[in-house]
């Protein structure tokens, strides 16, 4: 029996994937805990978790400019999101290490104080890649920016990692679980042998009741829009142009819209059940779009034949596990990289976001639909998927480094 510490940052994203890895884990007779922000590990991961406050007391960082791109919401991310979160982590996750002395830490990508305090305790750890954007090295072409991003890890390695520690956090040197395929991602730029592709880790999680799953119409194509979870502040007139390309075209489709603001009327959702976490569906009286705050995205994915998203990583496998091809707008962060792969893949169409209006959005969901390829494709890298194993591959790896004697930082 072996004892494994998860990593995490306050992302749902982030978490679900380990989730189902956590639980293969627990399953095989091993010993599991978190170090994380207790109440958003507890509503995934279930209230029995044991999690070590990492920290106690930290919300989201800075509130994000609504409009921000590029190269400023990269800068965004890291000055006022991932290494503040790195520095008021550090702490939690020294305690949890010295009281649950784990035989491995599995520390997200997004969660450098995982890496950092394991390669300065001496314990083995990996990496959780729950996006592939990392792989792609988009910096190597812009050499300024990047010499700025290493500056700023080797500020995170004075302060909290080992003093003479060379640890990338983002790449353990012993092992990186990507919950991808190549199929998907290309071959990496970076990485090299380190890297398991182990698929999408998809298991059953918490789902809102009410779902008004007999409004679908098995007579049409369903086509459902989601900008995922933390993208609502810059929706509005995407959501908007969807919903007209839809009902153009509700001779022969239907779209569910998630819409936690309401933004489609009044009568479509309820934004503030959405926030308030209830379980509370106030559908629009329209038998062609259906806009409700929350979806169960996993079990919908299986009734739908085409997504149009923003390019969040978890929605794109999902869909694609599903076999399901996917319109792309990516907004900011990894989005356009994985929007590229996608594109890149044959497996849906890219528009830019900003400039998303009726007629490009339509004629994008038409291509997805019904010209010929894009469900092929994505039904390809859905298989890839399934062959990789998910949870179940992704915790027989950890077992191997737990039981492996010739790491780098023995013990």
């Amino acid at each position: 029996m072996s004892r494994y510490l998860f990593v995490v940052p306050p992302l749902v994203g982030h978490i679900n994937p380990l989730v189902g890895v956590a639980a293969e884990l627990a399953d095989r007779g091993h010993q599991v805990a978190w170090a994380g922000q207790p109440d958003v590990v507890h509503r995934l991961a279930g209230q029995d978790a044991r999690v070590f406050p990492s920290p106690a007391a930290w919300a989201d960082g800075a509130a994000r400019p609504a409009d921000i791109r590029g190269p400023e919401a990269l800068r965004f991310l890291w000055e006022r999101f991932l290494v503040p979160l790195a520095d008021a982590m550090a702490e939690g996750v020294r305690d949890a290490v010295e009281v649950f002395r784990p035989d491995v830490v599995v520390a997200d990508q997004q969660a450098a104080a995982g890496g950092l305090v394991a390669e300065r305790l001496g314990v083995r750890w990996a990496t959780s890649a729950t996006t592939s954007a990392e792989f792609a090295d988009v910096l190597s072409a812009m050499p300024k920016v990047a010499a700025w991003n290493e500056a700023l890890l080797d500020g995170l390695r004075r302060r909290i990692g080992a003093p003479d520690g060379t640890a990338d956090p983002r790449f353990s040197p012993h092992l990186v679980l990507a919950f991808t395929t190549e199929e998907l991602a290309g071959p990496p730029a970076r990485g090299g042998d380190r890297i398991r592709w182990v698929g999408p880790s998809l298991t059953a999680r918490p789902s809102p009741a009410g779902f008004p799953w007999e409004w679908l119409d098995p007579g049409r194509a369903t086509v459902l829009v989601t900008l995922g979870t933390a993208n609502t502040d810059v929706g509005r007139r995407f959501l908007t142009e969807c919903a007209a390309a839809l009902r153009a075209r509700a001779d022969r489709m239907q779209a569910v819209v998630v819409d936690p603001e309401g933004v489609l009327g009044s009568g479509s959702a309820r934004g503030d059940a959405a926030h308030r976490g209830k379980d509370t569906y106030e559908a629009q009286q329209d038998k062609d779009l259906l806009a409700v705050p929350v979806v169960p995205q996993l079990a919908l994915l299986g009734h739908v034949d085409a997504v149009v998203c923003h390019a969040g990583h978890n929605t794109v496998c999902e869909s694609l596990w599903h076999g399901v091809p996917l319109v792309v707008a990516p907004i900011r962060d990894d989005q356009p990289v994985i929007a590229a792969q996608v594109a890149d893949a044959g497996a849906g169409v890219r528009v830019r976001f900003g400039r998303a209006t009726e007629a490009r959005v339509g004629a994008a969901v038409d291509a997805v639909l019904y010209a010929p390829g894009y469900r092929a494709a994505a039904r390809a890298i859905g298989s890839a998927f399934r062959s990789a194993g998910g949870a179940a591959a992704a915790a027989t790896h950890l077992e191997q480094l737990a039981r492996d004697r010739n790491e780098e930082y023995p013990l």
